[in-house]
């Protein structure tokens, strides 16, 4: 995990928490979010037989969340991938992480279906990625921007607490490269990611309980 993202994580989360030590009426209002799961890398990312598994471990997620009006919020989120190769195909591991600034939107209405402990939210939004093969290739190093967008289903354990559910589409806007040069081992494709957390209410009042 690159040294200056866990700074600029770091600061942000410190700086909400200290925010949230102030008076707030809404326990919903700022959040930490954590999740853990898979994620696919697409095929076309990748120069000719290089081809990473369907299904790869671990995708960790780490952000704050804050909403500035009931429906409608931000959130700055943290994201660390690792994907490997297929089987009889070229050996490499890459770490691939990423920083996304996103709008959030609480769709809970619209599925309105759904048992009352559930919510449902959108969020989409910019970032920028880093690419770091490991291995044979660790020359190889890229980064470029993306565009993040994804649907979380919470259910509600208590009033700071819900577990949840979120899928997320990161999409590449990385450059062709070099596959002599640099391409081998190298990733400038898009991104699935399938995980599922926490999310702990930073906001609220403090001796309600």
């Amino acid at each position: 995990m690159p040294l200056k993202f866990k700074s600029i994580l770091f600061s942000i989360i410190f700086i909400f928490c200290s925010f949230s030590a102030v008076s707030q009426s809404d326990k919903s209002t700022v959040k930490a979010q954590f999740a853990l799961g898979i994620n696919k890398p697409s095929a076309s990312g990748f120069v000719n037989n290089f081809e990473a598994k369907s299904v790869n471990f671990p995708s960790i997620n780490l952000g704050v969340q804050y909403m500035f009006k009931p429906k409608l919020g931000a959130k700055l989120d943290f994201g660390y991938n690792r994907f490997s190769n297929l089987n009889d195909t070229p050996e490499f591991k890459i770490n691939y992480t990423r920083l996304n600034a996103q709008l959030v939107y609480d769709a809970t209405s619209i599925f309105s279906f759904l048992p009352q402990q559930m919510g449902t939210f959108v969020h989409a939004g910019p970032g920028y990625t880093t690419i770091k093969p490991l291995g044979n290739y660790t020359q190889n190093d890229t980064s470029f921007l993306n565009a993040m967008a994804g649907i979380e289903f919470h259910y509600g354990i208590s009033d700071k607490l819900s577990v949840y559910f979120d899928a997320s589409y990161i999409l590449s806007f990385g450059k062709d490269f070099n596959p002599v040069s640099s391409g081998l081992g190298s990733f400038n494709g898009n991104m699935l990611t399938l995980t599922i957390g926490a999310s702990i209410s930073l906001s609220g009042c403090q001796y309600c309980d």
